[in-house]
């Protein structure tokens, strides 16, 4: 199983119902390994500095947010991997992975829908339509969304 997480702040509400979602998951399949996957995205154009304004390796704090993220879940090092990739288009590395890492279920969280969105389409959208499992896709409660981004 695949939970794909965007590890900023804005995502904290978000990110704990995918927590929830995973745990649920993961407790009527307790043979299953989890990989959680973040997606640095990439300019076409723009030089990426693996840096953050602080000098602090942006893959690194990635890797341990992920870790702090499912470390909750409580799972052996045996059923747990942490994963960052580097994309232009993070639906597409998703898919990518899973298809390489023969994935049979991936996690996902949507957000709030934005006109930007529906014109140009969602990471979670293109996912849920585009992969060969089982896709679960997670949304917080409305009110709780707008409490997240008021």
């Amino acid at each position: 199983m695949v939970v794909a997480l965007d590890i900023e702040e804005a995502s904290g509400t978000l990110n704990e119902y995918l927590r929830r979602a995973a745990a649920q998951l993961l407790t009527t399949l307790p043979s299953a390994r989890l990989a959680c996957l973040h997606v640095l995205k990439l300019g076409l154009i723009t030089i990426d500095r693996t840096l953050d304004e602080q000098g602090n390796n942006k893959h690194i704090n990635r890797l341990v947010a992920l870790r702090h993220w499912a470390s909750p879940l409580e799972l052996d090092e045996g059923r747990l991997t942490v994963h960052v990739l580097e994309a232009v288009d993070p639906a597409a590395a998703i898919l990518e992975f899973t298809r390489v890492n023969q994935v049979d279920h991936i996690v996902i969280g949507a957000r709030q829908n934005s006109m930007l969105r529906t014109l140009l389409g969602s990471v979670s959208s293109k996912v849920a339509a585009e992969a060969a499992c089982t896709v679960t896709v997670v949304r917080p409660p409305r009110s709780l969304q707008a409490e997240a981004t008021g």
